[in-house]
């Protein structure tokens, strides 16, 4: 009786009528989402495979020697169909891009994106020299009858040995870089920090964090490496376990292994979590309601006030950023209202998965803030060049603006197999009184 009650009401029809927009609004934005997202990824798919057919038929015409080019033929015949396995996994769901090997991926991803774009921005660039020799050439030569093939020559001329080494160098060079990553995918160290805080409780001095960043659990980080992980934080015997983020790599098939390796963490205070990018690429709500549903602590644009050996220390988790446009600013606007709950009473620490976050925090003299997202730069030449800060402000370690300080984790594990100067690491802090 209540419900024809509420329904015989106009003010309940209105409701129920902006309520069914507003539901059937959100499923036509989720569906859009998707088609953008297939139709990216088709397109990305798309261009890749032409890419690889264009280098395919180049990299042939490179040498005459019928035993390399059916080497050539078997690489790049393998990238493509690891290529379309790849792709079709991922836009069917049915997890089959995960049965591929490691080796497999790890060549896949440096294949096509560190050797593959260089190679054909060289051709570009040397296209035009080339068509000017071919013409120089066939015009001042006379024409001869064509030269058998020298796959029965003993000596090689200048021209076929550099085209012989520019034909096999990208293919040794994927296979190389790849054997290098997948040494790295199971090594990490501890990185150590003492921070002098000023404004730090008595109380607090010597109180230790093992920050835990970018785990990203799935594709490359998974086995023991993941045990090997929980055992070193345990050992730390930290106050605190705190994860800034990207838990998981993709796929919310692994969010329950992510769950219980936080789980197996053991601060003395206990272990929180924040989200990050990677976490929400499949499904960002589904994430964030399952690891509500969890029980362990997650921040999302909350805080929590934590007992440390007697005193008050909150913990304030900033939520990632979705805002595409103008992200730094939205980044700002996201860490100003954040630090609205901030109490007077208790120590405050900014948990923000993106670094560029602690210009905000800088300037409302957040004492601490921990990062990750930038996995040190990934591909580092040395401490100061690479993509690190070519990407971003902050990128690795330690940094200081005032009173405030900045701690930019590596991150532990991997989205990317290959990782130079930037390794993978768990970072230990002790707080001390400035």
């Amino acid at each position: 009786m209540q419900n024809l009650r509420d329904a015989s009401n106009p003010s309940s029809l209105v409701w129920f009528r902006i309520a069914s927009q507003n539901s059937s609004a959100a499923e036509t934005t989720h569906e859009k989402r998707l088609v953008c997202s297939v139709r990216f990824i088709l397109i990305i798919a798309g261009s890749l495979l032409a890419l690889n057919g264009i280098w395919w038929v180049g990299s042939a015409r490179l040498t005459n020697r019928t035993a390399l080019r059916r080497l050539i033929a078997l690489f790049m015949g393998a990238q493509l169909v690891g290529l379309a396995w790849l792709f079709s996994g991922r836009l069917s769901h049915t997890g089959w891009d995960r049965w591929l090997p490691k080796f497999a991926i790890a060549a896949l991803f440096i294949w096509h994106t560190l050797i593959l774009p260089p190679l054909l921005a060289l051709m570009v660039a040397a296209l035009p020299i080339l068509l000017l020799r071919a013409a120089l050439h066939f015009f001042k030569r006379p024409r001869a009858a064509p030269a058998k093939s020298s796959d029965h020559h003993t000596t090689w001329s200048r021209r076929q040995f550099l085209g012989f080494a520019a034909a096999a160098a990208p293919p040794l060079c994927t296979l190389s870089l790849t054997t290098l990553a997948m040494g790295q995918l199971s090594q990490f160290r501890v990185r150590r920090f003492i921070l002098p805080l000023r404004g730090l409780p008595r109380d607090l001095d010597g109180v230790t964090i093992a920050q835990v960043s970018d785990m990203h659990v799935g594709r490359f980080t998974s086995g023991r490496v993941l045990r090997d992980m929980v055992g070193a934080v345990n050992e730390l015997r930290a106050d605190l376990v705190l994860l800034t983020g990207d838990l998981i790599n993709d796929a919310l098939e692994d969010l329950d292994a992510g769950l219980e390796l936080v789980r197996a963490m053991q601060g003395r205070s206990g272990s929180y979590l924040i989200e990050g990018n990677h976490d929400l690429i499949e499904n960002g709500s589904e994430f964030e309601r399952r690891v509500k549903a969890s029980g362990i602590p997650f921040l999302l644009n909350e805080s929590t006030v934590v007992s440390v050996r007697g005193a008050p220390l909150q913990l304030l988790g900033l939520s990632w950023t979705r805002a595409w446009e103008n992200r730094d600013e939205a980044i700002a606007s996201s860490v100003r209202q954040l630090l609205r709950q901030r109490q007077p009473d208790a120590f405050p620490i900014l948990l923000a998965h993106h670094p560029h976050a602690f210009d905000a925090a800088a300037e409302a003299s957040m004492p601490l803030t921990l990062s990750g997202h930038t996995h040190g730069g990934q591909l580092m030449l040395n401490d100061q060049s690479g993509f690190g800060p070519a990407l971003f402000r902050y990128w690795s370690g330690l940094y200081t603006r005032g009173e405030s300080k900045l701690v930019v984790s590596n991150g532990v594990g991997n989205w990317f197999p290959l990782r130079i100067n930037a390794p993978a690491e768990i970072v230990h802090i002790t707080l001390s009184r400035a």
